[in-house]
């Protein structure tokens, strides 16, 4: 029996509250960011809605950022206190202990603005993610892309789901393609070096598609319009609320999500990077691309 075998079995409610409402929060949650980021997306001929983009080290951040993370952050402190859960999020974690995991066994990571870059440049490609982790593993989560009218989510075997703003759901499942020369790669416009771009090239794979936010690679795998999605890091790598949500909705429409040795991913453990080569796919031959994978970064 897996980690996750094992917590699915026992897991009907967290910290006394009930998995389907502490979803139904975060699903609500979702919503309500998506309108925000929607205001500062289209507003911002607006002063109300200026995105005064602050260029920092790890990549902009916007008046958008902000004021999503503002209204998340104190809607779940709210409603979960912080007695039993903790909170990891982009816009924050800097004033946490430095190299130390949240002590609560239950966290919320969350990403206000994924794709500020594609934010910024008005591709329409941006996405919010909030997930809850037990123990380092994702439990609920939830992904909202505001410019494709969709809410993405999932709970740790109960499926993962697609929303639209008239409460209509339908289930996601992944494609069922099960040859490498079949599967296409989702891949971002940016953040690519040549070694990266190497690996695309040497992989038996369909040419590559380009979507902006590692919520939007994903929800375009769950749609079936791609089928594998490449991370791997360099001098930066993506961190814990980039990769927490998107792994479940992944996993549970059917997919694999792992590194590229087949081990999991761990979240909340002190380090929010996730440093190495991540591989997210349909899950049809993941094992195969893997191995691929491995021998074309081997040195």
């Amino acid at each position: 029996m897996t980690e996750s075998d094992a917590l699915q079995g026992k897991m009907q409610t967290i910290a006394g509250t009930p998995v389907s409402d502490l979803l139904a929060i975060a699903r609500s949650l979702g919503w309500g960011a998506s309108k925000i980021l929607g205001e500062y997306y289209h507003g911002q001929d607006n002063p109300d809605f200026a995105l005064d983009v602050q260029d920092k080290k790890e990549g902009p951040v916007t008046a958008a950022d902000l004021a999503v993370n503002h209204y998340v952050l104190q809607q779940l402190q709210g409603i979960c206190g912080t007695e039993n859960f903790g909170y990891l999020s982009e816009e924050t974690y800097k004033a946490l202990p430095a190299a130390a995991p949240i002590p609560q066994d239950w966290v919320w990571i969350l990403d206000p603005l994924d794709g500020t870059r594609d934010f910024i440049d008005r591709t329409g490609e941006f996405a919010f993610h909030l997930a809850l982790a037990h123990r380092g593993r994702p439990i609920v989560s939830v992904v909202a892309c505001p410019e494709l009218k969709n809410l993405y989510y999932a709970s740790l075997g109960g499926g993962a789901f697609v929303e639209t703003p008239d409460g209509t759901t339908q289930p996601l499942r992944v494609s069922s393609r099960d040859r490498l020369d079949q599967l296409a790669v989702v891949a971002s416009r940016s953040h690519r070096d040549q070694r990266f771009n190497t690996l695309l090239a040497n992989l038996p794979c369909q040419p590559p598609i380009y979507v902006g936010s590692v919520g939007g690679k994903i929800a375009a795998i769950v749609e079936q319009r791609a089928d594998v999605y490449l991370s791997l890091s360099g001098k930066s790598a993506p961190k814990d609320w980039d990769m927490a949500a998107p792994e479940l909705i992944l996993t549970e429409a059917g997919g694999q999500f792992t590194r590229a040795d087949g081990s999991s991913l761990r979240y909340n453990t002190g380090d929010v990077n996730q440093w190495g080569c991540l591989v997210a796919s349909n899950g049809h031959c993941h094992q195969e691309l893997c191995g691929r994978i491995g021998e074309l970064l081997a040195p």
